[in-house]
C-alpha cells in the first residue's frame, strides 16, 4: 500500500491509498522539529484507534516546508524499510514537465493538484487551493501546469488584521448574514468573507480571459465549501485533489522504472 503525505505550511496530511480508494486521512501540524519516532507513534496510534492495519509499502510526499522533508524520510525509511518519493525533487518524474520560467520551482502541493485535476478532469483546468496561500494553479491542456496566482490565505489575513490592529479581536471566518456589519465581527467577517468572494471571482475572470479558452475551475483546502456557499465560483469541490495528485505521480514513476 502507498502512503502519500502531503506537508503544508500549516497541516501535513498523512493518507493510505490501497491502489483504488484511501483508507484513511489524518491530519497533524506541521512542525520541522517533529521527529521520526513522533511521526510514528501518532500515525501508528491512530491507525490502532481507527482499526486500520495497512502493509505500507511505499511513500510519497510532496512539502512545502524543506526542513521536514528530513525527518520524513527517516520515517519512511525506518519504519516501513523504503526510501520515499518526494515530489519535486530532480529523480521524481511527472507525467508532463511544467512550462514556466527557467530557474522556477513550482510548489509540489501545486504539481500534485495539476496532476490530479488532470488524471480527473482533463486539461484547461484551474484549481484553487485554499491553504495558508490561496493558490489558483492553471494546467494546460496537455496536463501541464503552466502557472497562476499565490495570493494570501483567508486565516492568514485575518491574523494580520488581528496583529497589525490592536482594537480589532480575531474572528473566525464565515458567511454573514448581510454586507454591512453592524459591530465589529460582523465588519471584519464580511469584509473578508465578501473580499475573498470578489478576490476569486476576479481573479478567475482574468484567468479565463488571458487563457482564451473554456475552462473548468475546481476547488480544494478546507475553506472552498464555506466560498461555494450562494455563490457559482467552482465547478468542482474534491477535498482528496492534492493526495489524489500524489497517488498518480507515484504510479507514473513505477511504471516508468524510477521506484
Amino acid at each position: 500500500m502507498l502512503l502519500a503525505i502531503d506537508c503544508g505550511n500549516t497541516n501535513t496530511v498523512f493518507s493510505v491509498w490501497d491502489g483504488e480508494k484511501f483508507l484513511c486521512t489524518f491530519r497533524t501540524s506541521t512542525h520541522h522539529a517533529r521527529t521520526a519516532d513522533a511521526y510514528f507513534t501518532w500515525f501508528s496510534t491512530l491507525l490502532t484507534h481507527y482499526g486500520v492495519d495497512p502493509d505500507v509499502t511505499d511513500v510519497v510526499i510532496a512539502s512545502t516546508v524543506p526542513r521536514v522533508v528530513f525527518n520524513l524520510r527517516i520515517f519512511s525509511e525506518r519504519f516501513f524499510g523504503c526510501r520515499p518519493l518526494v515530489v519535486g525533487k530532480p529523480e521524481c518524474l511527472l507525467p508532463q514537465e511544467p512550462r514556466v520560467d527557467q530557474g522556477t520551482r513550482p510548489g509540489p502541493d501545486r504539481l500534485a493538484n495539476a496532476v490530479g485535476a488532470f488524471d480527473r478532469h482533463g486539461g484547461d483546468v484551474v484549481v484553487v487551493d485554499f491553504g495558508t496561500a490561496t493558490n489558483f494553479d492553471v494546467v494546460a491542456s496537455d496536463g501541464a501546469y503552466v502557472g497562476g496566482v499565490i495570493a494570501p490565505g483567508v486565516n492568514l489575513s485575518l491574523e494580520a488584521l488581528h496583529s497589525g490592529a490592536a482594537a480589532l479581536p480575531h474572528v473566525d471566518i464565515s458567511q454573514p448574514d448581510k454586507v454591512i456589519g453592524t459591530n465589529t465581527v460582523e465588519c471584519i467577517q464580511s469584509g473578508v468573507f465578501w473580499g475573498y468572494i470578489g478576490l476569486i471571482t476576479g481573479i478567475i475572470q482574468r484567468i479565463k480571459a488571458e487563457y482564451g479558452r473554456p475552462m473548468k475551475v475546481i476547488s480544494t483546502g478546507g475553506l472552498a465549501p464555506l466560498f461555494q456557499q450562494g455563490e457559482d465560483l467552482f465547478d468542482r469541490f474534491e477535498d482528496d485533489l492534492t493526495m489524489h495528485g500524489l497517488t498518480v505521480i507515484h504510479r507514473y514513476n513505477k511504471e516508468n522504472g524510477v521506484l
